[in-house]
């Protein structure tokens, strides 16, 4: 442990630390699918008609369902234009269709901290690799600009969300008690995140994940992910919110 000339404990030293960039809304390319900056215009038509009879994926949002596309373009241009949170949409890339959105938030370059969240996927993203991918390519382009913590929040009865937080690699650290109010009721939020010492064993844990050979004919996953990112989480990382 490192200490100060005051015998006090200090943390690892980050000699030449300057602010990080602010992600760019190119667009990152994977095999599955591609992420690319959200336009209400080309995007909002076909996301809404997929999560017209979608109500539970709306729950833990702190916004929608919405009334009709008229309110969910609306919504999309008074809320997902700005840089931070900066929006994405991901588009399927075997039918060219947008099948959900995610977004960086909570960006702090001066500290290297950035969040993922805001991610709303349709029935036809969920569960699959491009649903992975777009994941993986989200944290790649943080990492790659030298972002040192990349974050993920939900609500802490969002056991589905937690599960994916974990199976893509991030540790659980705690619970902020009372830490949000929205639709009118109180939410104590999970913490998760990865770390950049993490990264590149994670890196390698989802090119071989997402590798057409980790596939049989039928689509069926030879290895899951949540095998090949087990060991690299943290040893802190707690059980369960």
């Amino acid at each position: 442990m490192r200490q100060n000339e005051f015998g006090q404990p200090i943390g690892s030293p980050l000699p030449g630390w300057t602010p990080r960039p602010v992600p760019s809304r190119e667009p990152m390319l994977g095999r599955y699918c591609r992420l690319e900056a959200l336009d209400p215009d080309r995007h909002a038509a076909s996301l809404f008609a997929l999560h017209a009879d979608d109500g539970p994926s709306w729950t833990y949002m702190p916004y929608g369902p919405f009334a009709d596309l008229a309110a969910y373009v609306a919504w999309m241009k008074s809320s997902c234009l700005g840089d931070d949170p900066l929006f994405y949409v991901v588009v399927d890339a075997a039918h060219q269709q947008p099948v959900g959105v995610a977004s960086y938030l909570r960006i702090t370059p001066a500290k290297g901290v950035i969040e993922v969240g805001h991610l709303h996927f349709t029935s036809l993203l969920r569960q699959t690799p491009a649903a992975t991918e777009a994941m993986f390519l989200m944290m790649q382009r943080a990492f790659d600009l030298g972002y040192r913590r990349y974050e993920w929040k939900c609500d802490s009865l969002n056991e589905p969300s937690h599960r994916a937080a974990l199976r893509l690699g991030f540790s659980f650290e705690g619970i902020f008690r009372q830490a949000v109010v929205y639709k009118e009721r109180s939410r104590d939020t999970a913490w998760h995140a990865i770390i950049d010492s993490e990264w590149p064993a994670l890196k390698i844990a989802f090119e071989r994940w997402l590798h057409p050979d980790n596939f049989d004919q039928a689509g069926r996953q030879r290895v899951s992910l949540s095998e090949l990112t087990a060991p690299i989480r943290s040893p802190k990382s707690l059980a369960s919110p």
